[in-house]
């Protein structure tokens, strides 16, 4: 490798993965909620491990959810619907520790008021049509059409639920992708099957279908499984917890992080809907051609509408001042929860389908919108 060139890593994690099981627990309770109570109030917190699930938070909410069966429903849409996995949707228990939410924390954010203290960081760079880091997208994509063979095809037919990915990309010092250099998956998969077999199967039947070929080379390294099997995953492997994927769930290390969870937290709570909304912002300036790159910071105070603070880097792509942007922002673009939620609609049960394979770089979520790109080419461009 050469001095003028260095190595950048990210990694996902597939729907299987206990933690994101826990995730998607989480989110899948908020959106039955918001479904028929678009102001419930939800903190839903999910821990996983063999053969039991543990719901528990701080909800005020106006209906009726049958935990029961929306757990065991997410379960099966995941796959874990084999009883020799040790873990399935018919027999694991589900223990429900809901209870109510803090009068206290209420009286704050009834008023338009964020619902807890924090900086949350929202990032974009030109580096993929989705404006996001390349490591973090090809990781995603890797694991997700991981799934994709598992549920719909028989291409692979040994896969089991958990996996993860991991991609390495050599730039140059000017930050240009060069290439893959390093490529790891590793599968849950069935007893009865070579490893030969499943490291064929993956390079050629995945890694060569996602990740660009010109940027594969003979010196590409791939790890398939190098702990040599992975028959026992999921939680029956490892427990699971609710938010302990948040760098997966971001920028894959990429940008920095205000430490919050996403996932079982409605958008009261600036964790979530304000790391939206800088994303929002980051990428419509990227889009606009203001920057190749730009960094937002965001932090809020319990009970106070707007923030407290907006940073604004453009990691040297810009020639408009850094201090004149963040004033811009905030003199034209409303940064209240209230304001947020109203703007990208977070009050419909949408959340769910974020919960694996990332938050960011998909369209089909409102914060990827670029409803901001003409007003800021209007006065920057």
């Amino acid at each position: 490798m050469s001095k003028k060139t260095y190595l950048f890593t990210s990694e996902s994690v597939s729907e299987g993965h206990p933690d994101k099981i826990c995730d998607q627990v989480s989110d899948a309770v908020l959106d039955a909620m918001l479904k028929d109570d678009p102001d419930s109030r939800v903190a839903c917190e999910c821990f996983a491990s063999t053969g039991l699930i543990v719901v528990g938070g701080e909800v005020r909410t106006d209906t009726y959810i049958d935990l029961q069966q929306l757990v065991r429903d997410v379960i099966k849409d995941i796959g874990y619907n084999k009883y020799g996995l040790r873990f399935d949707a018919e027999s694991a228990a589900v223990v429900n520790v809901i209870n109510h939410q803090s009068h206290d924390i209420a009286l704050g954010v009834d008023v338009g008021g964020a619902g807890d203290q924090g900086m949350m960081f929202g990032y974009a760079n030109t580096e993929t049509a989705e404006l996001m880091p390349a490591p973090i997208m090809f990781s995603h994509q890797l694991v997700r059409k991981l799934a994709d063979i598992r549920k719909n095809s028989n291409l692979m037919p040994y896969l089991r639920p958990d996996s993860k990915s991991q991609v390495t990309i050599e730039y140059s010092d000017t930050n240009e992708i060069i290439r893959v250099d390093t490529v790891v998956v590793s599968t849950q998969h069935d007893p009865d099957v070579e490893q030969s077999k499943i490291r064929e199967d993956v390079i050629e039947k995945l890694i060569y279908k996602v990740i660009p070929n010109e940027l594969l080379d003979e010196n590409t390294k791939f790890h398939i499984n190098p702990t040599g099997k992975f028959e026992i995953g999921g939680p029956h492997g490892d427990t699971g917890l609710t938010g302990r994927k948040i760098i997966v769930d971001t920028y894959g290390g990429r940008a920095p992080h205000g430490g919050g969870a996403f996932s079982g937290k409605d958008a009261t709570k600036v964790d979530r809907s304000a790391a939206y909304a800088a994303r929002h912002l980051a990428k419509n300036i990227v889009a606009a051609g203001i920057a190749k790159e730009c960094t937002i910071q965001l932090s809020y105070a319990i009970g106070v509408a707007q923030p407290v603070s907006i940073n604004v880097k453009t990691h040297g792509t810009s020639l408009v001042d850094e201090t004149e942007l963040a004033s811009f922002i905030l003199k034209n673009i409303d940064l209240s929860p209230r304001a947020i939620i109203e703007r990208l609609d977070l009050k419909k049960p949408i959340f769910r389908p974020t919960a694996a394979y990332g938050h960011f770089g998909r369209n089909e979520f409102p914060w990827e919108q670029l409803s901001f790109v003409e007003l800021f080419k209007k006065n920057f461009n």
